[in-house]
């Protein structure tokens, strides 16, 4: 079991204000209507290109968290990427196209995620308040950076900005040598763009959970005890609800799984303990997380604010203040993961009728047969 001092807990939180941004991440920072885009690398790298790209959190996860934020009117242009992108919306409206000439689109809302499938192009545009904000999740440690669409990459060259084969921009305006042709890379041959995946917008509808659409049940074994009924609404793959009747409306592998916990003000989720590592963005409300068997590390996390837990280590969440809170889970691995309640959870909860089937889902207690037969 893995214990955490105070200041090594203090150390994986990321609040909202060390978020640091990047307006020269990529190729298409100097274009007129994407020169105001920023960008932040919170845990892992993402796939910037620039090297004044400060990140957060550079631990290696099994997966990226990012964020964007830019005004009104200023669009992310098109670009493939080649592991999973989900874009989670925390704020404003945003307009998502996809397709080889951008020609698909889908309007996204506060509260809504969409996961966009690898080898497509795909952009965004704030078409909202300035104060939107997406938070995005990345599958693998390396994502292995992206490629901007023909018509970007030349007209890039017009502003002196280039990708070498490395991912990593070149301003030839300050200076920087320019590789030779087989040093960079070079816009896709269209016969290229026009064999990749074609995704229909209902196609792609199937892959967007709104706030909506959220399928919000009690998730844990602790959920009959006092203080206790978190709610989770799984989003993408298999997570840590206990509850046998939820199903991820998106179930294609993307290194992680993605769910909306749910709790009411003062409800928290009793001691457990993950194999995985597990990376918490607060949505709305505030949270406490304590650690330990002991209890005797926490931190509080406030909106936007992104937590990085380590595996192996016992903790508990709650929701600390008058109001409810939404908290976004992203955890490793495409396997479904088991959180491992403290025995003295598990004993309170079968003296309240409740148990885990040998499925590890929450049952009637009485329904349960004692079998303990090994093979």
């Amino acid at each position: 079991m893995t214990r955490l001092s105070q200041t090594e807990a203090d150390a994986r939180r990321v609040k909202r204000d060390d978020y640091v941004s990047c307006t020269v991440a990529f190729i298409d920072c100097k274009k007129p209507g994407s020169h105001l885009k920023e960008n932040y690398s919170i845990i892992g790298p993402g796939v910037t290109s620039s090297d004044e790209q400060v990140v957060n959190l550079p631990e290696p996860h099994g997966f990226n968290i990012g964020a964007a934020a830019m005004p009104n009117g200023i669009t992310n242009n098109l670009h493939v990427h080649f592991t999973a992108e989900v874009f989670i919306v925390q704020q404003g409206e945003w307009t998502f196209r996809w397709g080889s000439n951008g020609e698909n689109e889908f309007v996204g809302r506060a509260g809504d995620i969409l996961s966009v499938p690898t080898w497509i192009f795909r952009g965004f545009t704030n078409t909202g308040p300035d104060d939107g904000w997406l938070f995005t999740a990345l599958g693998g440690d390396n994502t292995g950076g992206v490629i901007f669409h023909p018509d970007i990459i030349r007209e890039a060259a017009d502003y002196g900005l280039y990708i070498s084969n490395d991912n990593t921009l070149i301003d030839a305006t300050r200076g920087d040598e320019v590789p030779g042709e087989d040093g960079r890379i070079a816009p896709m041959p269209d016969e290229e763009v026009a064999q990749l995946r074609q995704v229909s917008p209902e196609e792609m509808r199937r892959r967007v959970v709104t706030e909506a659409d959220r399928d919000f049940r009690p998730a844990f074994i602790d959920a009959a005890l006092p203080g206790r009924g978190a709610e989770i609404a799984p989003v993408i793959g298999s997570g840590l609800t206990q509850n046998r009747d939820h199903a991820a409306p998106i179930t294609n592998p993307h290194g992680f799984s993605l769910e909306w916990l749910r709790l009411g003000a003062g409800i928290g989720v009793s001691r457990f303990t993950l194999d995985d590592k597990m990376v918490l963005i607060v949505r709305a409300g505030q949270v406490r997380l304590t650690f330990n068997a002991e209890a005797d590390v926490t931190v509080d996390l406030a909106e936007r604010d992104t937590y990085s837990i380590p595996a192996g280590v016992v903790r508990a969440i709650t929701a600390v203040g008058d109001a409810p809170a939404e908290v976004l889970m992203v955890v490793s691995g495409d396997h479904r993961k088991r959180p491992v309640f403290a025995e003295g959870v598990i004993e309170a909860a079968r003296a309240a009728g409740q148990a885990l089937d040998a499925g590890g889902y929450v049952a009637k207690a009485a329904l349960l047969p004692d079998y303990k037969r090994a093979g």
